[in-house]
């Protein structure tokens, strides 16, 4: 299996799951993952939100915990990584409102390099118009951003992911089975029992 770098996008109040699994999981299996969040340096840590699945009509959210980061913002270079990974949670909102992440998930998407996204780190995809043509999913309350940034919204179980070419999106972190092991069809990667 050739080791793959991979861009990891988080931020304050991101998904706990939704950061801290896939990027554990990514490493575990032996690639090479940046996580980064703009404005912040390696060494640096982000807070997450841990979002369940309680019965009321959305989740609810508490504080997570401490995240730390491994590489500086400042320091990417989006055609020296391979894929880029996008968490949910709070994060996305303000995350999409920064220049340079458009613009390093438009070269991800314009390169047709592999992306994966969960829940609401979709809305960093509309914002970067990367959808337009593709079909995805996101948590239910992203599908009216997803549709109208030209995309097919995909609307599957919890526990599902969406695949269209080289982007894989899941609605939640439930769907992380499904999300991670698509991901890694994307990228090539091969794990034999």
């Amino acid at each position: 299996m050739a080791q793959k770098k991979i861009l990891f996008l988080t931020g304050d109040y991101a998904e706990d799951y939704e950061t801290m699994v896939p990027f554990q999981m990514l490493q575990m299996i032996g690639h090479d993952v940046h996580a980064v969040c703009p404005g912040k340096a390696a060494g640096d840590k982000v807070i997450t939100a841990i979002h369940d699945f309680e019965g009321e009509q959305t989740y609810s959210e508490k504080r997570g915990h401490y995240f730390v980061l491994n590489t500086s913002f400042s320091d990417v270079h989006a055609q020296e990584y391979d894929a880029i990974v996008l968490a949910g949670g709070r994060a996305p909102e303000y995350l999409r409102l920064d220049k340079k992440v458009l613009e390093i998930v438009r070269h991800f998407a314009d390169a047709d390099k592999p992306i994966a996204a969960i829940c609401h780190g979709i809305q960093i995809l509309t914002a970067a118009d990367v959808v337009r043509g593709k079909k995805l999913t996101a948590y239910p309350a992203v599908a009216p951003e997803v549709t109208m940034a030209g995309g097919t919204y995909e609307s599957v179980n919890v526990h599902e992911a969406v695949v269209d070419g080289k982007l894989v999106t899941a609605p939640a972190w439930p769907a992380h089975p499904a999300w991670i092991a698509e991901f890694l069809k994307v990228l090539g990667t091969q794990i034999t029992l």
